[in-house]
């Protein structure tokens, strides 16, 4: 008699994602160890790391990320779908390659830039473009001229575009210093490093990576992570050493063998998540960390410009800092009226939360508004 297949509801799903990610408990893990333990950060919004971070970690300092940011021991770059992450530098090395097809399908066919380059030598191009921000970083601004220099009558957002995609980049500090403010000038990362990009580019181990940090997943979870296509081939060489579930749709889900999957009744306490983090972004089915009526409620990934808060384990609050020179508020949304104990619970991490973002003002508030009647 074949077995039954464990279906994981939602609930399920989601305690193993807080697990995995570390918001049920903070760790004792350095910084860069939690990186890497969660295959890069988002980070187009320089903030952004150091609070998801804040939120994962045991005794995280500022000073932590911006120091590795600046001994150039983790890096800011295009990455998995074509948006910036925080990753190490050895981790840039090696998943670069890895993700580079769907950059190139991207700039080829998602973006309207690679039709405007259509007869241009993009081999020679990749290799001036490179070459001049390896002379010194450059913002997008300052390049654009340069390279139109060279095709005067192709369009100069397309051929910086193309550098953009295609080259791998860096942003160089002080960008990403928290603090600090400067434009994002670009260099590529074999000059910043000074080592060659790795030459493997199978992704089955960034996938079996993925699995331990955002498992169990789908195929189309995993596509939505990474932007890579045609994984499902990958899924099927690595299913002899991978573990399936079903999740309540009838959806196979895979995951490592060692995969913890917590108590669906385990608490999860209050967490604040930035205005962008892979939590919620990586998963075709977001149920597991934020329901669909509460995505039409807050009109999230629709002009996002506040963070989100998980209350129980899923998105329940959204929340913004407003800071004046002697002042700062933490506005809290709340989706639905909290009993009063989680409301505590709420306003007192909250209240821990202000005082790392910012830490150089004072008075400092809390402020928890009611959901509409």
């Amino acid at each position: 008699m074949a077995a039954v297949t464990r279906v994981l509801d939602a609930r399920a799903l989601n305690r193993a994602l807080l697990g995995r990610q570390l918001l049920l408990r903070r760790a004792n893990l350095s910084a860069s160890a939690t990186i890497e333990r969660l295959v890069g950060m988002q980070a187009q919004i320089p903030a952004d790391p150091y609070v998801a971070l804040w939120s994962r970690i045991e005794n995280f300092r500022t000073e932590d990320l911006a120091a590795l940011i600046t001994d150039r021991k983790a890096v800011r770059m295009s990455l998995f779908r074509a948006t910036i992450h925080l990753v190490t530098a050895r981790d840039a090395l090696a998943l670069r390659p890895v993700v580079q097809p769907a950059l190139e399908r991207l700039f080829q066919s998602a973006s309207p830039f690679g039709r405007q380059l259509t007869g241009v030598d993009l081999e020679r191009l990749l290799a001036l473009g490179r070459r001049l921000v390896d002379e010194r970083p450059l913002t997008s601004a300052e390049l654009r001229p340069l390279l139109h220099k060279r095709w005067p009558k192709r369009d100069q957002d397309s051929l910086a575009a193309a550098i953009g995609y295609l080259v791998p980049l860096v942003q160089v500090p002080p960008r990403g210093i928290w603090g600090a403010s400067g434009q994002p000038r670009r260099t590529s990362l074999q000059a910043w490093l000074g080592r060659p990009l790795d030459r493997k580019r199978s992704p089955d181990a960034m996938i079996l990576r993925y699995l331990t940090a955002f498992g169990p997943a789908t195929v189309g979870d995993a596509r939505t992570w990474s932007g890579l296509s045609a994984l499902a081939e990958v899924f099927e060489r690595l299913r002899p050493r991978l573990r399936t579930f079903r999740d309540e749709n009838g959806r196979e889900l895979f995951d490592v063998p060692d995969g913890p999957l917590p108590d669906p009744e385990t608490p999860a306490p209050p967490r604040f998540l930035p205005v962008y983090d892979n939590i919620v972004l990586s998963h075709a089915d977001r149920s597991r960390v934020i329901r669909a009526s509460d995505r039409k409620r807050t009109g999230y990934m629709e002009g996002v410009n506040f963070g989100s808060v998980l209350i129980d384990g899923f998105v329940g609050a959204t929340w913004t800092l407003q800071r004046e020179p002697e002042a700062a508020t933490l506005r809290v949304a709340l989706l639905d009226r909290l009993p009063k104990r989680e409301r505590v619970a709420l306003e007192d991490e909250g209240a821990r939360l202000l005082s790392f973002i910012a830490a150089d003002v004072g008075p400092r508030e809390v402020m928890v508004v009611e959901p509409p009647v």
